[in-house]
């Protein structure tokens, strides 16, 4: 190979590194905010949960103590 040949194909890995670099800080980027939406979702979740428990607990009353039908 000759020098040119060498300084081509060195030139062009550099390259080919350069753009991957750039693609795996944007891919981090992306990760980082998919983590944050995913921890803010977690959050909301559990929140409903509870909301949802504590609804179905005041609505669950033990069945002897419901008031009979309007139509007894």
């Amino acid at each position: 190979m000759t020098e040119d040949e060498l300084a081509t194909r060195l030139e062009s890995l550099e390259l080919r590194l350069m753009h991957q670099d750039a693609a795996i800080e944007e891919l981090t980027r992306t990760v980082l905010q998919q983590e944050q939406l995913i921890a803010t979702q977690v959050v909301a979740i559990e929140r409903l949960e509870a909301m949802l428990r504590t609804l179905s607990d005041t609505n669950t009353a033990n069945p002897g103590e419901e008031p009979p039908p309007p139509h007894y």
